[in-house]
């Protein structure tokens, strides 16, 4: 990335989120599919990547506990996208490790995501591990369980 642009990172709404969700992770799909369970809780936040004031990625942490995973005040990262024109510079990096801070700032312990097959490298790269076995989600894709303890 350029040295003089200007970025930031910003909690921002669910409804702010899909700007980005929908054509990265949702294109062709009508726009309602962008919304996830969860989104509006008081307890989920919502951070966006803006360069210039160009919102360009996005990722929603909802506190959520792993159906088979026992673990104190976990949270699960969802709905993480990068307009693929900002891929590959580093802005996936960033707002995940702002992320993580916001998460231990909120007393969180571990964070957990179901990463589609393409992403598992970039989280391995973060810290993150898989943990137990691929699964399908229809119309979607091959996915794993990615985990991560903070200490």
């Amino acid at each position: 990335m350029k040295s003089d642009t200007s970025f930031t990172i910003k909690e921002i709404t669910a409804k702010k989120a899909y700007e980005v969700r929908h054509p990265v992770l949702r294109e062709g799909k009508p726009l309602d599919s962008s919304r996830f369970d969860g989104d509006d809780l008081p307890t989920t936040f919502h951070l966006g990547y803006f360069i210039d004031e160009q919102l360009v990625g996005v990722v929603s942490l909802l506190e959520r506990d792993h159906a088979t995973l026992k673990v104190e005040k976990a949270f699960q990262l969802r709905g993480m996208a990068v307009l693929t024109s900002f891929q590959k510079r580093g802005i996936g990096d960033a707002l995940v490790t702002k992320a993580e801070t916001m998460i231990q700032e909120r007393g969180g312990t571990f964070m957990w995501m179901n990463a589609r097959e393409i992403a598992v490298r970039f989280y391995e790269k973060l810290g993150y591990e898989k943990h137990g076995e691929p699964f399908s989600i229809p119309k979607i894709g091959l996915h794993f369980v990615m985990i991560k303890t903070f200490s």
